[in-house]
C-alpha cells in the first residue's frame, strides 16, 4: 500500500496577479460608487439610479457605506500587511451585495441591471474564494 503526503504547493504568481488585478478592478467600481452613494444628494442619484427615490434615504447611504467599505477591504488588509484574510471576507461581503442587488432589480423588473450586478458579484466571489483557497496570502 503506498502512502502519499500531501504538500501545500505554493500558490502560482499568476494567481496572485490575477486576483490583485481583480481587486484593484472591483475595489475602484465599488469605491466610487459607494462613495456616490454616500456623498450625492438622493435627487442627483435618482438621475443615474431612479430607484434611490423609492427607498429610504437611510438604505442607500447604508448601501454606500457597505460597498465602500467592502472596496477598502479589498485592498487596504494586503496592501499594509495588516490581516490579510480580511480581503476575502471583504469580498465575501461584496458578493452578498451583488446577490441582493440582483435579486432587488429582479422584483423591481430592472432586468437590464441584473447582469451587471451578477457579474460583479461573481469576480467578488472568485476573489474570496481565490484569496481563501487558490492563492492566500501570509506574511511572516
Amino acid at each position: 500500500m503506498e502512502t502519499r503526503i500531501m504538500s501545500k504547493q505554493a500558490p502560482s504568481k499568476g494567481w496572485h496577479i490575477a486576483l490583485w488585478v481583480l481587486q484593484v478592478i472591483l475595489a475602484l467600481a465599488f469605491g466610487m460608487a459607494g462613495f456616490m452613494k454616500l456623498t450625492a444628494p438622493i435627487a442627483e442619484l435618482a438621475k443615474q439610479m431612479p430607484w434611490t427615490t423609492e427607498v429610504p434615504a437611510g438604505l442607500v447611504r447604508f448601501i454606500g457605506g457597505a460597498e465602500l467599505a467592502g472596496a477598502l477591504g479589498l485592498i487596504v488588509p494586503m496592501l499594509t500587511r495588516i490581516r490579510p484574510s480580511l480581503t476575502g471576507l471583504a469580498a465575501s461581503g461584496l458578493t452578498l451585495v451583488m446577490v441582493l442587488a440582483a435579486g432587488f432589480h429582479l422584483i423591481r423588473g430592472e432586468v437590464t441591471m441584473i447582469a451587471p450586478s451578477l457579474v460583479l458579484g461573481a469576480l467578488a466571489c472568485l476573489v474570496a474564494w481565490g484569496r481563501a483557497k487558490k492563492a492566500p496570502v501570509y506574511f511572516n
